[in-house]
């Protein structure tokens, strides 16, 4: 069923009503010299089945991939992050996919052959961030009558008791060491209940999640949406937090494609890069035809208002706490320098992955972020768009980081932030 939404809405909704007149001012229209030719027509991109997906979808649905000579481009859904690993270990060439909507943690999980096939070094390369916001995670309406918020610790002790009782207490996530595994080990950690020994934390391929709740596998989840806005729909549990609660205005999914291919084809992976950052301004300025296209059964597959109700701002928690309009901390695609792939973020999700045992202490972070953050070819991309210098960010780091319960991130000192941290493996 098609959303009805009036221009003027939209606007308010998306936050500005400027927002379409800066996207036209900072993604201006017109082609491209001759010699920017891509080397390729096309490449295939995997996608999973999430609202944060919708950047690569639309710049296929709307043809802006074809508009930067790239006709020929494939966007193929995927069945979990797993699959999305192992057809980027296999390339187009042996199969498999060129490039992804990913879990940002991912292309340095691979990169540094800490989850591919025989430890395996997969060169990776993140080109975009795809969006920031978002997330949420969701519990068991068992538990509704704690006032579980970013406040995991009225879950302490029915999960204490629950395993006394000799029960099994699952909480699940999307893939180990991505952003939702993240979030979920953040948000338990703070609330003094540790994920790797209060709880069981597994993994679930994303558009599994409600599925798995309604038949009383787990107890909470973190994903993306509309999963965890469907599970409310469904009366199934509620949500107690976004992600964004949590910290404000992360960094989500990212744009990566694997190095040789960039390496081999560097225009088409600029020409890749620009059209997706068309499609994400369009994307924010467009959100209600972005969640009736994405919903489509070639993509998502849901019903438009399991994605709509969130993409617009509103948060109905479920749990009889006030419905929140036009929330701040929606997904976003493009506002708010959104599309950048800051190397500050990548830096956050490298320290936490050493936290958790993901990557090694001694991991020299900098150095394996300067090999995979192509925020080069992101540049390169805004330049060859005309984009307005006040789109463009002028440092690679967005400097410290404020999580809700008031630890900070340095980027110039990670260390501390690692040693301000009561439960970690590191």
């Amino acid at each position: 069923m098609p959303i009805t939404v009036s221009r003027r809405t939209l606007l308010k909704t998306s936050g500005t009503a400027a927002l379409v007149t800066a996207a036209r001012a900072a993604l201006p229209g017109g082609a491209w010299a001759a010699d920017t030719t891509p080397e390729v027509k096309g490449a295939t991109f995997g996608f999973i089945a999430l609202t944060d997906a919708a950047p690569l979808i639309i710049a296929k649905e709307k043809g802006f991939f074809a508009k930067h000579g790239l006709p020929d481009v494939q966007v193929v859904k995927q069945a979990s992050w797993g699959t999305t690993r192992d057809n980027l270990e296999l390339g187009s060439a042996g199969g498999g996919i060129d490039g992804a909507h990913i879990l940002t943690p991912m292309p340095y999980l691979m990169a540094s052959g800490r989850i591919t096939k025989n430890n395996l070094k997969v060169g990776m390369s993140i080109l975009a961030r795809l969006s920031i916001n978002g997330q949420a995670i969701s519990v068991a309406n068992a538990y509704k009558d704690l006032k579980v918020t970013t406040d995991a610790r009225p879950l302490a002790a029915p999960f204490a008791k629950a395993r006394a009782a000799g029960k099994e207490v699952k909480v699940a996530m999307t893939f180990p060491g991505g952003t939702h595994d993240l979030w979920l080990r953040y948000w338990l950690a703070a609330g003094g209940i540790d994920p790797d020994k209060d709880v069981s934390t597994i993994t679930v391929p994303p558009p599994q999640m409600v599925a798995n709740m309604k038949v009383d596998t787990m107890e909470a989840f973190c994903v993306g949406e509309p999963w965890n806005a469907q599970q409310v729909h469904q009366k199934i549990g509620f949500t107690a937090l976004t992600t964004g609660e949590l910290w404000k205005d992360h960094p989500e999914k990212s744009l990566a494609m694997r190095a040789d291919w960039v390496a081999k084809n560097p225009k088409a992976a600029r020409a890749v890069t620009m059209a997706v950052m068309e499609a994400q301004a369009w994307c924010d300025a467009n959100l209600a035809e972005m969640c009736t296209i994405i919903a489509g059964r070639e993509w998502l597959k849901v019903p438009v208002e399991d994605i709509a109700e969130r993409s617009l701002g509103t948060i109905d928690y479920g749990d009889g706490r006030p419905r929140i309009e036009r929330s701040p901390l929606a997904m976003k695609f493009w506002r708010d320098f959104a599309s950048y792939p800051f190397q500050s973020h990548d830096l956050w999700f490298l320290t936490e992955n050493i936290r958790w045992g993901y990557q090694p202490a001694d991991l020299d972070a900098k150095a394996l972020i300067r090999q995979v953050n192509r925020e080069d070819i992101w540049r390169d991309a805004a330049k060859s768009l005309g984009m307005s210098p006040s789109t463009i960010p002028t440092s690679t780091s967005r400097g410290i980081e404020t999580f809700f319960d008031g630890k900070t991130f340095d980027p110039n000192n990670p260390q501390a932030y690692l040693k301000s941290l009561a439960i970690k493996r590191a």
